[in-house]
């Protein structure tokens, strides 16, 4: 084990104690102070000649199995929000939409009531079971594993034509259950500014007023949302309506990408980001924006084509489950429980129609792989992993911990360059940052599965190590994008505080995404450390006690990997 000791000079080491750099001029952004880029490398580079880190060669795992695409967490991190006990009953993989809390929850509703009637066919009785999932993850799921759902409601028929694609023999019970569309959200002021200049708001424009600098415009996954891949199709169209697939498109995504915002995790952190006023403009569906009082002050527009909640069932269900999906189809259609999706948020801009995009299935498909290589407008991403194994980590996080990254390490695209760091008392750099090719993926899984509980915990020493790390690769790599993960509990009691170190990350620019372990509550110190970090660059934090922690990261990788 090599050890490496950085020992300060006098003058610096009174520079760092007293948190101060003459002439530093901190400004704020958002709740916290932030030092200018330059301000921030200097404070850096004093601080990490007060911390020491031993590196530790890391075993090659030559049976890694990290690279599996096919790991996914067991379909029951998906709940079932409503529960049927017929004799014949069907499973129903509902949009998140209408299966959720209220007022997301028109399909539970419907569901319950349903299942109150009592419905037979051939004299038995006939019921309904909704699982909450996403319309992109049931895609997954039946195409890289092993669920049969009966049923599938998804957002738009998009879903319905990759899977067909995928060589699901898919049927189609109904076109439309609860009309909806997605599109275009921008902040009132931001909507008058932009109608002034482009007249009319739809996809083209928009495209046109980001390239030109005059828009912000954030969007979503398109593996996971239905509104990401929406607007990702109606994109391409844009750039060439000929071959939406075409080198020519390939190419304006590829531009457009180099200076629009990171893909957002999920729209959540679109909307939160928009409470803040941080985001002027943004994809939403209709329904969601009609739920949410904090988007008041927007204004919408359709765009691209509609999510009309088809309902499907396939060739594998057993011919009294398709009648059964069918009489459910035609209750969902009645009068009462339209009247009730009116209610919800839904069938607005009824007379809105599907804007064209070129594509059909296979073309969808093509069109994911097409982002997921242009996401980063061609810039590599240098990304360093912390790993918390302090004490208070031992048992069931640790594990949780290395099993996550494992599993999921398969979506970090060969192109980028990883590093791995872990702390307790000390700082170890486990993993110095190399391309991610098959040899650095091997020694990253042995070093993961080399991860030893210790001591206490100097969180913020190691974030410190790890930016500086980060910092001194771009050097070599000036064009690369720097990301940090931060797996661990929040409890820092060593070292520096997260006080002195969020000017420095706030300066940098570089988003912070932690994954918390051992979470006590949303408002447990721990678990607004941990906010705290990710919010000062607009990064998110996942909370590891959730069952689907592999499915949060391997979607979390496929967006920002």
């Amino acid at each position: 084990m090599k050890f490496i000791k950085r020992a300060a000079a006098g003058i610096l080491a009174l520079v760092v104690s007293t948190g101060f750099i003459a002439g530093c001029t901190e400004y704020e952004s958002g709740n916290e102070k932030v030092y200018t880029y330059d301000e921030a490398i200097t404070e850096l580079n004093a601080f990490n000649q007060q911390i020491e880190a031993d590196e530790v060669k890391a075993p090659m795992d030559i049976y890694d199995t990290g690279s599996d695409k096919t790991m996914l967490a067991d379909i029951d991190t998906f709940p079932l929000t409503v529960e049927g006990r017929g004799s014949i009953n069907i499973e129903i993989a509902a949009a998140t939409e209408m299966s959720s809390a209220a007022p997301d929850d028109w399909m539970n509703l419907v569901a319950e009531s349903f299942n109150r009637e009592r419905y037979e066919i051939n004299g038995k009785t006939v019921s309904v079971t909704v699982r909450k999932i996403t319309s992109g993850e049931v895609l997954t799921y039946m195409t890289e594993g092993d669920y049969r759902p009966d049923v599938y409601a998804p957002s738009s028929d998009a879903w319905g034509q990759m899977l067909q694609a995928k060589g699901v023999g898919v049927i189609t019970v109904a076109d439309r259950i609860a009309g909806n569309t997605a599109g275009v959200l921008m902040e009132k002021g931001t909507y008058d500014t932009f109608v002034k200049k482009y007249k009319e708001v739809n996809v083209k424009n928009v495209l046109d007023a980001s390239v030109a600098g005059d828009l912000t415009f954030a969007y979503t996954n398109p593996y996971t949302s239905s509104t990401g891949l929406n607007i990702l199709t109606a994109m391409l169209y844009a750039f060439d309506s000929s071959d939406p697939l075409s080198e020519t498109a390939q190419k304006e995504l590829l531009e457009y990408q180099k200076q629009s915002p990171p893909v957002a995790y999920t729209t959540g952190v679109l909307r939160d980001q928009a409470s803040k006023g941080i985001i002027k403009a943004m994809v939403m569906e209709e329904q969601a924006y009609q739920n949410t009082p904090e988007l008041k002050n927007y204004v919408y527009t359709p765009a691209g084509i509609r999510h009309d909640h088809p309902l499907y069932t396939f060739d594998y269900v057993s011919a009294d489950k398709q009648q059964a999906a069918k009489l459910f189809a035609d209750y969902c259609l009645n009068d009462e429980n339209q009247k009730l999706a009116d209610k919800k948020g839904f069938n607005l801009h009824n007379d809105y129609k599907s804007q064209p995009n070129g594509l059909d299935g296979a073309g969808y498909l093509a069109a994911q792989k097409i982002w997921k290589q242009s996401k980063d407008g061609g810039q590599p991403i240098i990304a360093v992993f912390i790993a918390d194994i302090s004490g208070s980590m031992a048992g069931v996080p640790i594990n949780s911990l290395k099993e996550s990254l494992l599993a999921t390490s398969g979506y970090i695209s060969s192109d980028n360059y990883i590093g791995l760091v872990s702390f307790a008392d000390d700082v170890h750099i486990n993993l110095p940052i190399k391309k991610f090719d098959n040899e650095q993926r091997a020694y990253f899984s042995g070093a993961v599965k080399s991860l030893d509980i210790e001591g206490n915990t100097a969180t913020y020493d190691a974030v410190l190590i790890a930016l500086k790390m980060m910092i001194d690769k771009k050097e070599e790599i000036p064009n690369a994008k720097l990301m940090l993960f931060l797996l661990s509990d929040g409890e820092q009691n060593r070292g520096y505080s997260l006080d002195r170190v969020a000017p420095i990350v706030g300066g940098l620019k570089i988003p912070v995404y932690t994954i918390g372990y051992n979470l006590s509550g949303s408002n447990s110190d721990a678990t607004n450390q941990l906010k705290r970090l990710s919010g000062i660059n607009e990064a998110t934090l996942i909370n590891a006690s959730s069952d689907d922690l592999i499915n949060h990261m391997r979607n979390l990788f496929n967006v920002e990997l």
